[in-house]
This record gives C-alpha cells, sequence and structure tokens, in this order.
C-alpha cells in the first residue's frame, strides 16, 4: 500500500522549509485573501494527514477558540472609522475592530492547524537531523517537546484505563471523590513526564549526543524530487515574500478597511501564495497518480 502522504516522505530540508514559509506568511499577511487561502489549505492538508473524523473532533476545540478571539477584540479594541454601536461602557463598537477579530480568529485557527502539520510530517528524528550537528541541546529539547504532547495523551490514556479496570475511576462516585482521581492521574503523569525527560537526558548523554566529532547514522538523502521540491519552494516563496515587502500583499484594518488595489501583479502574487500552500496536496495528487499508473501496469504485465 502506498504511503498515505507523499510530501512526509519527501527530505527534512524540504519539509522545514516549506512549514517555515507557510507559518511565517500566515502570520505575518493579514490580507483576507491570503488568511483564507491559508486557512483553506491548512484544513485541506489536515484532512490528509488525519482524515475527516479527526479534523471534525479536532474542530470541536478550535471553533470556540476562534469564536473567543473574535468576540473579545471587539469589546476591547474599539479603533476604526465605522461606528455600529456603543456599548454600555460607553466605547464604541466599530465595524472594523469586527472584521479585525474575524481575521484574528481564522490566523490563529491557520497556525494552529499548520503546527499540527507540521508535528506530523517534521518528526523528532528529522528534527534532530537538520540541527543535531548546528544546535544540539535546542535540538534535543525541541524535539522531546514536539513528541511530548501526543505521548502524554497516549500515556494518560493507558493511566487512567488503568485505573478504571481496577474500579479507580471514581466515575460513579461524588464530586469530590472525581476531583481526588483527576488529581491522583495528574501527579502521576507529572511523574512520569519528569522521569522520561530524565531518562532520555542520560541516554542522549551515555551515546555521546552533541560532542565534537561524533557521527551519526542517516536515512535521508536530497533525490532528484527533492531538489525540485526545493527549487520550487524557494522560487515560489521568495516570490510570494519579495511581492509581499514591495507591498503586493498589504492590508489595513484601521481606521478603514482597504488594501492594495487588484492588478494582474495582485492576482498573480496571490497565485504563487496559493499555489505555494497547496504544494503538498498537488505532490499527492502526482504521488496518486504514478502509484494508480504503476499499478495499472503491474496488472497488465501479470
Amino acid at each position: 500500500m502506498r504511503h498515505a502522504d507523499t510530501f512526509s516522505s519527501c527530505h527534512p530540508l524540504v519539509n522545514f522549509l516549506y512549514f517555515a514559509l507557510v507559518l511565517g506568511c500566515t502570520m505575518f499577511l493579514t490580507h483576507p485573501a491570503y488568511i483564507c487561502i491559508s486557512l483553506a489549505s491548512a484544513f485541506a492538508y489536515q484532512v490528509v494527514l488525519k482524515g475527516g473524523r479527526a479534523v471534525r473532533s479536532g474542530l470541536r476545540y478550535l471553533l470556540p477558540m476562534a469564536l473567543l478571539a473574535a468576540v473579545v477584540n471587539p469589546a476591547f479594541n474599539h479603533e476604526g472609522a465605522t461606528i455600529l454601536l456603543y456599548l454600555p461602557t460607553g466605547n464604541p463598537l466599530t465595524a472594523e475592530s469586527i472584521w479585525y477579530g474575524v481575521a484574528s480568529a481564522a490566523m490563529l485557527v491557520s497556525v494552529v492547524l499548520w503546527f499540527s502539520s507540521c508535528t506530523e510530517v517534521l518528526t523528532t528524528d528529522k528534527f534532530v537531523y537538520l540541527f543535531g550537528r548546528i544546535i544540539p541541546a535546542m535540538s534535543l529539547v525541541l524535539s522531546m517537546t514536539l513528541r511530548f504532547v501526543p505521548r502524554f495523551k497516549a500515556q494518560f490514556r493507558r493511566v487512567s484505563q488503568s485505573r478504571r479496570c481496577l474500579g479507580r475511576s471514581g466515575d460513579e462516585e461524588g464530586f469530590l471523590r472525581r476531583v481526588r482521581e483527576a488529581v491522583t492521574v495528574l501527579s502521576i503523569m507529572v511523574t512520569w513526564s519528569l522521569e522520561n525527560a530524565i531518562e532520555t537526558a542520560d541516554s542522549m548523554r551515555s551515546r555521546g549526543y552533541g560532542l565534537p566529532g561524533r557521527t551519526a547514522f542517516s536515512i535521508y538523502a536530497l533525490d532528484e524530487r527533492d531538489r525540485y521540491a526545493l527549487t520550487w519552494l524557494v522560487s515560489a516563496g521568495g516570490f510570494v515574500i519579495a511581492g509581499a515587502a514591495a507591498g503586493g500583499a498589504s492590508w489595513l484594518y484601521f481606521p478603514v478597511l482597504g488594501g492594495v488595489e487588484p492588478s494582474p501583479m495582485a492576482v498573480l502574487l496571490g497565485a504563487a501564495y496559493l499555489a505555494l500552500c497547496l504544494t503538498p496536496l498537488a505532490m499527492d495528487v502526482y504521488g496518486d497518480r504514478q502509484w494508480n499508473e504503476r499499478t495499472e501496469g503491474n496488472a497488465h504485465a501479470g
């Protein structure tokens, strides 16, 4: 069976450069069109990586967070020229602050989705491969941080299930019993986390990690596909960054909404950004086509 995601099988340098570009553009490009492109692309890639069910489960937490960000901003940000009404506190509620809150919420969701995809694709071994020789201590800490959340969730699930099998879950007890059980599980998890961190640090130190002249085995090598991908990412990313620096993606929310006028160059810049964000999906489509052609060829040959 073919790998579920072609982009994940690329060289770690390709993966890192892609996520550095899309995350940087997502955080600094405030034009509504670019925010929508980033959000839609991040959501589509999440579906490819984790499936629709996992994405729907994640939206249960992302949507309330986005709604909170969209509602809180107009309550505290009163800039803007279009006053809709006055709040009981006497502060104005402006249309610009509402739009800025919506844009901030969409940007926040996009960043979270991209980071979630990054942790799926840029695994700890890839991260250590990229930065192990440059910043060995920092790369070890970051790689442990990246894998901490999924490992913590898995261990928490095992501990909870074990205590439930022993009849100590507290589900059928009172509120105080459930709180006491939650504190016990949290204490177990903190102890496990500290012990795991110490064991990992001791293991890496005993293997000579970070020492000068230490060699390391690696299964990664730049092939022709990776070189093409790097060329594309550098070209498209450089074009988008240069165009944004020249004001081709500028947008203001205050005092009034407005930004760069539509022009062929602005459309070309937006198309380049869309193509950049959709790079993993395009590689998946191409990989699926190659796989199907190879499968059909083998079937005819057989």
